[in-house]
């Protein structure tokens, strides 16, 4: 249901597959929601020559977090047609980029102890070429979470027992009779992180317009082995206890979710940030930052709607890129997880009865307790305990895609105009931007349909509130 809250401020906007009556037109009211999309190829892309056969070790940064990230990005057509050239350059330049980036086109597996590795086979990377009869403005804005529609524009892998069994990549190129194109790529989050597939995507995309890779992977995760004998200095809540260990089933959900996005314009976001200002010990005052401010308003609103107790623990653990944390930083080009977790976390009561300053302090302060010691200490944690990341329950995780590079995508026929998630796994909280041409931030998540009504409701309020200031 579109629902225009704080008009010019902020939007709310639902996955229309889930939708109810309503008065309110929709965001993307434009949008062809059942995607008639037909599929006319579907290969391996493997890499153009002869890449290391034989096991790639992963680290322990790389085993704590087994879900799948599903990303659509759309080219606009230009009236040009249909363009079988430009599906063929795609093609051919992710065969070069692969030999480069080997460890995509293998596969998961576990090895003698116990531990997920990559067995580098060279088969290659399911490519899928689907057209659509429609143009691309069918689409109407997909920063507007759809999972129903945006994954017909993925090659996901639904009904995949295990992470073990979706593919490290998989690309699908989707042809509009516009000439508009969708590029959909799924990563399996094992392998790397956002920003080893953003360096993946920038070496793509250079060698299709047959430039000089501008990024080359840094492939020895062994710069994040553990210390020996591993010492851990400090607590780890971002972790599950042993006792709770989930195993490595694909985004388990036991009940269905309700998608929603939730639109933030710049002038919601400054009044959102004079609203939390931080008291320091000399009597200023901080202001935080945009990333705070969301974070907080949506960990507090996550945790009223749920209906979690007064005294039972609540957290926000939130991706933090690593690389810069270490003296001397990662090598340029890491490939592979170089996030670690931060955790902030309080009792349910004191987060939702205290101000909200409270809780932007305590995401601050999380955040910037990831150092290079934190990430040391996690790394050793996780070999002596084998755990994954808590997101489940009452944790949940945060993470900002607005400072990726995704707009920079170019095959040669200009940028995306629109970058957006096909899915939000469950328990995670995506931040993105809206579009490549304005300062919009655009929140999904996934919620029962009664806990997302709550949440939905909480962000109006809050806002409104916060407006005030």
């Amino acid at each position: 249901m579109g629902t225009t809250i704080l008009r010019g401020t902020f939007e709310s906007f639902e996955d229309e597959s889930m939708n109810e009556a309503g008065n309110e037109k929709p965001r993307n009211a434009g949008a062809t929601q059942k995607l008639d999309v037909k599929i006319v190829n579907a290969v391996r892309v493997s890499p153009a020559r002869e890449t290391f056969g034989g096991l790639y070790a992963l680290s322990n940064l790389d085993q704590t977090f087994p879900y799948v990230i599903e990303i659509v990005f759309a080219f606009e057509g230009e009236g040009r047609g249909r363009c079988p050239v430009a599906i063929e350059t795609i093609r051919e330049s992710l065969a070069k980029a692969l030999v480069e980036f080997y460890p995509f086109a293998g596969r998961l597996v576990v090895g003698s102890d116990g531990r997920m590795v990559v067995r580098c086979t060279g088969e290659g990377v399911p490519f899928i070429e689907a057209t659509l009869e429609d143009d691309i403005a069918a689409l109407g804005d997909i920063s507007t979470i759809n999972p129903a529609m945006l994954r017909k524009l993925v090659k996901h892998s639904d009904g995949a027992p295990t992470i073990l069994e979706v593919p490290l990549l998989t690309v699908q190129v989707t042809t509009f009779k516009c000439g508009g194109i969708v590029v959909g790529i799924v990563m399996n989050h094992v392998l790397v992180d956002g920003k080893a597939l953003t360096d993946f995507i920038a070496c793509w995309n250079d060698l299709a317009r047959a430039k000089p890779p501008s990024v080359l992977p840094f492939l020895d995760r062994s710069v994040l082995r553990p210390r020996q004998p591993p010492r851990v200095d400090l607590p780890h809540h971002e972790y599950a206890p042993r006792d709770r260990l989930p195993g490595l089933v694909v985004d388990p959900q036991t009940k269905p979710l309700v998608y929603r996005s939730f639109c933030f314009k710049p002038h919601a976001l400054i009044q959102l940030k004079k609203a939390a200002r931080i008291a320091t010990q000399n009597g200023s005052s901080v202001v935080p930052t945009t990333f705070e401010v969301i974070s907080a308003l949506a960990w507090i609103s996550r945790t009223k709607a749920l209906g979690i107790g007064p005294h039972e623990t609540t957290k926000l653990l939130t991706a933090v890129d690593g690389r810069p944390k270490f003296d001397p930083p990662l090598p340029s080009g890491y490939f592979g997880n170089g996030i670690a977790w931060s955790c902030a976390e309080c009792s349910a009561g004191e987060l939702i009865r205290k101000p909200f300053s409270f809780a932007v302090q305590t995401v601050r302060e999380a955040l910037a307790s990831v150092t290079e010691s934190y990430i040391r200490s996690a790394i050793d944690h996780v070999e002596l305990n084998r755990v994954l990341v808590e997101c489940e329950g009452n944790a949940c995780c945060i993470s900002k895609w607005s400072r990726l590079p995704f707009y920079k995508m170019d095959f040669g026929f200009g940028r995306p105009f629109q970058v957006a998630p096909a899915r939000v796994p469950d328990n995670v909280i995506l931040v993105a931007s809206q579009s490549r041409e304005n300062g919009d931030l655009v929140v999904s998540l996934g919620l029962t349909r009664d806990a997302m009504d709550v949440f939905s409701k909480l962000i109006q309020h809050e806002l409104t509130l916060k407006s005030k200031f």
